[in-house]
């Protein structure tokens, strides 16, 4: 029968001789320092060798131990290439990606052609539902949160930071009441996104106390708030991330200079076991880089 030693220590030998040090090969393992050091304590037990010593603070491999080392880090290297050989199979077939109704509408939809143009092979299905947050079910290999980023049980990824500005139809900008400063608002409908605490935060922000807040529309979606806004029905709040495709085809305005920063973000969200499979790994790396690019673009969420 043959001899092997538990693979997590032999894992955790492989890493601590390639960093000759037990933390930055905890960091890489993503456990403790103690669980590295006991990993290695029971291989040297396994084994009935030395493996490690140290000398003035610093961690060294025994003659035994390089020698061992030496040996297993072609193994693992051959591991890791035929892991890398099969997941790049799988970047092909069915793709299924979640998001919100606005963010798909707004966003992922428009933006699909340029992952497709790089990635003819992947068949991408877009599944627009509000998500619980956490919440990443096993018919679904990609999702867009936005929220905090503190979820538990998948990888998460931030993709940006989001703005709340105000938007209306060009046409409120001139007339009889015209927007030129925060209290005219008070002459015209807010349009709110899920509830009033937005509007409230933003003319608390500016000093618009003089801003009755408690009227207009509130929308269960973004995109519909936005949608009101286009067609004169008031102004609006909005996300800047959805807002933008609008402004830029000049449907709407940002009659004020002023922000609110969201305490939320966009994340691109996936299991945990699936992070490196070939299709998931091609989407959310492309949606990555996108973004970085974006944000280098759009440093600054002034759209004037």
């Amino acid at each position: 029968m043959r001899r092997l030693p538990p693979l997590n220590a032999l894992k955790a030998f492989e890493a601590a001789s390639r960093h000759l040090s037990f933390t930055r090969a905890a960091e890489e393992l993503f456990v403790t320092q103690a669980a590295v050091s006991h990993q290695i304590k029971a291989l040297e037990e396994n084994l009935g060798i030395k493996l490690f010593r140290r000398k003035n603070r610093a961690l060294l491999l025994t003659e035994e131990g390089q020698s061992y080392f030496l040996d297993i880090k072609e193994i693992f290297i051959s591991l890791t290439e035929a892991t890398e050989k099969l997941l790049s199979k799988t970047a092909t077939g069915a793709l299924t990606v979640s998001s919100s109704p606005s963010f798909a509408i707004q966003w992922l939809v428009p933006n699909l052609s340029k992952f497709s143009a790089l990635h003819p092979d992947i068949d991408v299905r877009i599944k627009a539902i509000d998500l619980d947050e956490g919440l990443l079910t096993d018919d679904v290999d990609v999702a867009i949160y936005y929220g905090r980023g503190n979820w538990s049980s998948v990888r998460s990824d931030k993709l940006r930071n989001e703005f709340l500005i105000p938007v209306c139809a060009p046409s409120l900008l001139i007339g009889d009441k015209p927007l030129s400063c925060a209290e005219d608002l008070n002459h015209h409908t807010l349009l709110h996104d899920l509830s009033r605490k937005d509007w409230k935060s933003w003319t608390r922000q500016v000093g618009a106390l003089s801003v009755n807040v408690n009227q207009g529309p509130i929308f269960s979606l973004s995109s519909l708030v936005l949608q009101a806004a286009i067609h004169g029905q008031g102004v609006a709040l909005g996300y800047s991330l959805l807002a933008r495709p609008e402004i830029e085809a000049g449907r709407l305005v940002c009659p004020f200079e002023d922000f609110l920063v969201s305490k939320s973000a966009y994340y691109i969200v996936c299991h945990d076991t699936q992070s490196e499979l070939g299709k998931i790994k091609a989407f959310r790396d492309w949606m990555l880089a996108l973004f970085a690019e974006q944000e280098i673009s759009n440093r600054m969420p002034s759209f004037n």
